[in-house]
């Protein structure tokens, strides 16, 4: 409340400042509010009941999606006996096409995700289907062109379950983007159950072929099934909106400008096709590393990639509970270095619960994995700093502020490939150096950025 807004008040109520005079012996009305305000004592009473929380979010929810992003791997269990030919890099066969056709899936869904989430934002569930109605095939097509062009001297089984891989990913963007993971979990269960079987004894190869391909099929229906119905919205003009889905700034004359709200702009899904692209490169060096160092345990470090993949469920919820906790901080600080202290001490520690269920996976993984040495510190340090790395990345998305990140990531990944292709050093010292430098400027990104109130709208 303010002296002018009681003024406006007695004013509303006739009183004139020759009847404010007479009555009360004071100017105006002005002065009248003015004496009522310092008189009035003023109570600042908390609302009745639990505050509304939007950020309140359950963990089991996230750690399916984390199991989701992992279980995938198991079907190269299921598909390492197609896997034949020569090694590229020291790389097991057919390791290079799976690796290019999986880093294109990576951005390419990245993008189109963050394009219908945006849709999705604006209120528009049908224009954030048809973006996924056309741009799922289309990353598909352009994932299995990629692996066909890196494949070399691969064998065409190779190929084929590149392609199957890319078709994988753009289902499964369709899903997660439009909120089916336990479709897709129920999806996956029986090609995992058998990964897991084919562990203790080989299945048949027409069993692993089986079972990789149905449970491809079952994905895919599933994703046709979400995007099918924006075919059958009256007055949008099909084929024609689905286009205009993906156009960033509507179509011509398809419906009168006063009808359509102003869609996302396609570059501004750019920052997170890149984004996904070098985090991707960085985990995949960090899945490498022992091969890329030459050491005699030179198959893929699927133990550190198993790690990261899950952790995503961990850190997207500790996502939700910092967005919470600062929301929490805005209500009870007082000042703005109070509240610049309390969101930098919400980031320290929603990032060390991270670190440590990173930490537990990567120990554990490697526990359990057969002929898989416990990693030592260098390389536990690493996985640590990329961990940073990956999750302040998330954490500076999730406010809108992609191009930093995205800048910083890309970056690390160039300088890393570079340092690998020229040799320079032992593969998983530059890592160490390449993770802990972004991960500080980063990490000076979130505490410059969000210890601002306006960050929080």
């Amino acid at each position: 409340m303010h002296p002018d807004e009681i003024a406006a008040l007695l004013e509303s109520d006739g009183l004139s400042d020759d009847q404010i005079r007479e009555r009360y012996g004071v100017k105006n009305s002005f002065a009248l509010a003015e004496t009522l305000y310092e008189r009035v004592e003023r109570r600042y009473p908390e609302p009745d009941g639990p505050v509304h929380d939007p950020w309140r979010i359950g963990l089991l929810g996230c750690l399916l999606r984390g199991v989701v992003f992992a279980l995938p791997g198991l079907a190269y269990v299921l598909g390492a006996p197609l896997f034949t030919g020569p090694g590229d890099f020291g790389l097991p066969a057919g390791t290079v096409p799976l690796l290019a056709g999986a880093l294109c899936g990576w951005a390419w869904n990245q993008g189109l995700a963050h394009r219908a989430y945006a849709w999705l934002g604006l209120g528009d569930r049908t224009a954030a289907r048809r973006s996924l109605l056309l741009g799922a095939p289309a990353g598909a097509l352009l994932g299995s062109l990629v692996a066909l062009a890196f494949a070399g001297g691969a064998a065409p089984a190779v190929v084929a379950f590149a392609a199957g891989q890319s078709c994988y990913l753009a289902a499964a963007t369709v899903l997660l983007v439009l909120g089916r993971e336990r479709f897709l979990l129920a999806a996956l269960a029986p090609m995992a159950m058998g990964a897991v079987l084919s562990l203790v004894d080989p299945l048949p190869e027409a069993a692993s072929l089986a079972l990789l391909l149905g449970s491809l099929a079952v994905v895919a229906a599933l994703a046709v099934r979400e995007v099918a119905p924006a075919l059958k919205e009256p007055g949008e003009g099909g084929w024609t909106a689905g286009l205009v889905a993906l156009l960033p700034f509507g179509g011509f004359g398809a419906a009168p400008a006063h009808r359509r709200p102003a869609g996302p702009r396609l570059t501004g899904s750019l920052p997170y096709a890149l984004f996904g692209l070098a985090t991707g490169v960085l985990v995949l060096y960090a899945a490498l590393g022992d091969v890329l160092a030459g050491e005699d345990h030179s198959a893929v470090a699927a133990p550190a990639a198993v790690a990261l993949t899950l952790s995503m469920g961990p850190a997207e919820w500790l996502l939700y509970r910092f967005r919470s906790d600062s929301l929490a901080g805005l209500r009870s600080s007082s000042t703005a270095r109070d509240f610049w202290r309390t969101t930098v001490l919400t980031v320290v520690q929603c990032l060390a619960a991270y670190l440590a269920a990173l930490l537990a996976l990567s120990l554990t993984a490697s526990l359990l994995w057969p002929h898989s040495p416990v990693p030592g510190g260098v390389r536990l340090a690493g996985l640590l700093l990329l961990g940073v790395v990956l999750w302040t990345g998330l954490l500076l998305q999730s406010f809108g502020a992609v191009t930093g990140a995205t800048a910083v990531c890309c970056a690390a990944a160039l300088v890393q490939t570079l340092l690998i292709t020229t040799r320079t050093g032992d593969p998983h010292t530059a890592g160490l150096a390449v993770y802990g430098a972004a991960a500080v400027v980063q990490a000076v990104l979130v505490c410059a950025l969000l210890g601002r109130a306006t960050a929080h709208r």
